[in-house]
């Protein structure tokens, strides 16, 4: 006689008394935030329009124009002060087409426009990693199977165990020196992750793909490496070839670092959650939207740093909203919190140093073995409101209370 299977623990089992806010949530409240947050996409993108498209084709006309004058200056770059005005022009360049523009376009956040020019299917980003390969590990299995221990290859990127769950091998000891080198060389360790190294090692990746994938990566590094490091250095002659191309190694260099730890703060620090294949196993779509509120972490900043991060400083509207243009995220935060604090769910945020530092810190600890999940960012909950008051008035009879 056959014995009646038993349950299999899903996200949306509601248990009442467990730490984690997913499973603290009742069928019936996970399907109302994914309405909530669904609503909001929606309005959004029925939004969409002219304002929308200008800010994204002035902002690609605007980097065009300051990489161009960038490579100009360093033309000079035998001269001091033209080599540290270039240098820092490429190296903002960059960072604006890695952040804001490219990884953004390719998440397909502009093609409503149907603009050929900006579209997801054409743009190539200036980096080594192909955009096909990084739309399959990136657009695909990471903002499909975000923060799942085991299917989200972002987690460690296979190299480095950033989480508790991830079981503790002697080459993770290495780890604090492989995070320095990934800073340093991050467009290169992106170029490789889409290889699976995983599926590879355990014989589940055909080597036909491999090979397609190793001549994708060979051919698009091939290109940066000319760009940047011969055919530009030419152009300031014998005596400023060696300057400038110190100076392009210097810009990829700050946008490695930059984008390295943007991207780890978002999803690295201490608040962020991780899950197991059960907890994700069979989800509705709300439990997406709250996994992927539970997966990422915000960073304060000003709009200045918002921009310069491609408003990844707003991880957690990323990935309720991937394919949402980016300039948008700001705008939405207030009603993401205010469906956090409806349903008791945290909004994980904080400042730029305590992210990253947090980070750090994590990846020294998981070095070793052991470690634990520490205590998680508290339910979210609005700022009171202060009413402003009027000034007391004072008369013979005594002061009258001020009025609000």
């Amino acid at each position: 006689m056959a014995t009646a299977e038993a349950p299999r623990p899903s996200s949306t089992m509601h248990d009442p008394n467990s730490d984690h806010p997913l499973h603290r949530l009742t069928p019936e409240q996970v399907a109302e935030i994914g309405e909530a947050f669904q609503k909001i996409g929606d309005e959004v993108r029925a939004d969409l329009g002219a304002h929308d498209a200008e800010y994204i084709r002035n902002l690609v006309t605007f980097h065009r124009r300051l990489a161009a004058l960038s490579r100009i200056v360093l033309m000079a770059s035998r001269y001091p002060p033209a080599w540290l005005l270039g240098t820092t022009g490429l190296s903002v360049a960059k960072i604006l087409e890695n952040m804001e523009i490219g990884h953004n376009i390719l998440h397909g956040q502009w093609d409503w426009m149907n603009d050929p020019n900006i579209h997801s299917s054409t743009w190539d980003w200036d980096t080594a990693s192909t955009s096909a390969s990084w739309k399959h590990s990136h657009n695909y299995l990471h903002h499909t199977f975000t923060n799942v221990v085991g299917k989200d290859k972002d987690v460690g990127y296979e190299i480095m165990r950033v989480d508790p769950k991830q079981d503790w091998e002697p080459r993770f000891l290495a780890q604090p020196l492989i995070n320095v080198i990934l800073m340093l060389t991050f467009e290169w360790g992106v170029a490789l992750h889409d290889l699976d190294l995983e599926a590879i090692k355990k014989g589940e990746k055909p080597l036909s793909e491999v090979r397609e994938d190793l001549k994708g990566i060979a051919e698009k590094g091939r290109r940066q490496i000319v760009k940047d490091y011969i055919a530009f250095p030419a152009l300031s002659g014998r005596k400023g070839f060696k300057r400038t191309l110190q100076a392009n190694l210097t810009a990829n260099l700050v946008r490695n670092v930059w984008s390295n730890a943007i991207i780890f703060c978002g999803h690295f620090p201490d608040q962020a959650y991780t899950f197991t294949e059960e907890e994700a196993a069979d989800e509705s779509q709300g439990a997406w939207y709250v996994r992927q509120l539970l997966g990422a972490a915000n960073i304060e900043g000003s709009d200045t740093f918002h921009l310069m991060s491609g408003n990844l400083s707003f991880q957690v509207e990323h990935h309720l909203y991937p394919d949402m243009p980016s300039s948008r995220y700001q705008e939405i935060a207030p009603r993401v919190k205010a469906v956090c604090e409806q349903y008791g769910l945290p909004y994980n945020t904080g400042p730029f140093g305590k992210q990253w530092l947090m980070v750090q810190r994590t990846i020294l600890r998981l070095a070793f073995p052991g470690g634990k999940v520490r205590k998680k960012a508290p339910a979210y909950v609005a700022p009171p409101k202060v009413e402003k008051r009027g000034p007391e008035v004072h008369t013979p009879q005594g002061p009258i209370p001020a009025f609000p």
